[in-house]
């Protein structure tokens, strides 16, 4: 009993714990290398960061995506969580009270309907992607900041709209550190603001 029972354990060791996991890495990166590798985004040659993890931004020239949970510093990766804060929890009205105030400290003469993406936090606590309506709120903000035309950085909001999956599964989303990036770009020409064009991770 002893001999077949050793025997399969080695074959199945062999079949789930070595042949497969390196058949579908292999595969992973021959059909999905972006994405096999973290989906990271480059800029000059550098990383500076990946679509799937979010970033803080706090300037008011750039565009902030959603509150994180996570600690001991946002959008910390190796502790991905929610805040699991109920609607009725006073930490929960205190969270999102500070976000608002912040925006409004930000944009004062904005008197639009805040969307609720721009003051919770998302169950993963990385989420780096807002929604259309979370980019076009900032978008006067960040214009006045940046001295752009604010046609000019909604046509960009606009042009970093990614739509649902295959057409019909999610919702529209804008990936916060790819809109910043662009907003870089656009805004390069601009070098009497005084600000760098490079984004930090």
């Amino acid at each position: 009993m002893l001999r077949p029972a050793l025997t399969l354990f080695a074959l199945f060791t062999g079949l789930t714990g070595l042949a497969y996991p390196l058949a579908i890495t292999g595969i992973a990166q021959l059909a999905f290398p972006h994405q096999a590798n973290g989906s990271l985004i480059e800029q000059n040659g550098r990383i500076v960061g990946s679509e799937l993890i979010g970033q803080p931004f706090a300037g008011p020239g750039y565009f902030w995506g959603r509150l994180s949970a996570t600690s001991p510093y946002p959008y910390n990766a190796a502790h991905s969580s929610g805040s699991n804060l109920g609607p009725s929890n006073p930490a929960l009205f205190s969270q999102v009270k500070g976000r608002l105030d912040a925006l409004h400290r930000a944009d004062p003469g904005n008197h639009a309907p805040v969307p609720v993406d721009l003051v919770t936090s998302s169950a993963s606590g990385l989420d780096p992607d807002v929604s259309p309506a979370a980019a076009y709120y900032q978008v006067s903000r960040v214009a006045h900041f940046r001295h752009l035309p604010v046609a000019a950085v909604k046509a960009l909001v606009a042009r970093s709209i990614h739509g649902r999956f295959l057409g019909v599964l999610g919702e529209p989303t804008v990936n916060v550190l790819e809109l910043n990036m662009a907003l870089d770009a656009l805004d390069s020409g601009h070098a009497a603001t005084g600000r760098s064009s490079t984004i930090v991770s």
